[in-house]
């Protein structure tokens, strides 16, 4: 998927927004998770805290309708590239007690991706924090079984 001009500056605007929730004057808020749920027919971007309430809501008009079948992995890669570089101050700088992370969840509300994870002066950025632990975990269980 191409990304236009446009499709970035809405997805700006509505970081922006989320951010505007947060100033970095205001006592910071305990929140583990910002949710960020696409969905594909409506190309809605909705922002969710913790508690499943809605911090913001976006419509990324490329995205409506949109039948890719790599859609959720085409739209991980452009928001973790803003998050990082575009809008890394401005989400560094929310009023989040840390750790906190832009988790990406498709409109079925399963969690697809870590896209920017923040801890202190620790962030991590892409992909999974600890890719294959499913396939670790059933490794050592087989192996603790076998003994």
């Amino acid at each position: 998927m191409e990304t236009t001009e446009q499709t970035i500056q809405q997805i700006e605007r509505a970081i922006r927004k989320i951010a505007e929730k947060f100033p970095k004057d205001q006592e910071a808020t305990v929140m583990t998770d910002i949710h960020l749920r696409i969905t594909q027919e409506s190309g809605e971007l909705i922002a969710y805290d913790d508690d499943d309430r809605e911090i913001n809501r976006a419509v990324i008009e490329q995205w409506i309708d949109n039948k890719d079948e790599d859609f959720y992995q085409a739209v991980a890669v452009i928001l973790r590239q803003i998050l990082h570089t575009d809008m890394r101050q401005m989400v560094e700088d929310m009023s989040i007690l840390r750790p906190y992370s832009f988790v990406l969840e498709n409109d079925d509300h399963e969690h697809l991706d870590e896209l920017y994870v923040a801890d202190g002066d620790t962030i991590i950025i892409g992909g999974e924090l600890l890719p294959d632990l499913d396939q670790d975990l059933d490794s050592f269980f087989e192996k603790l079984i076998a003994e």
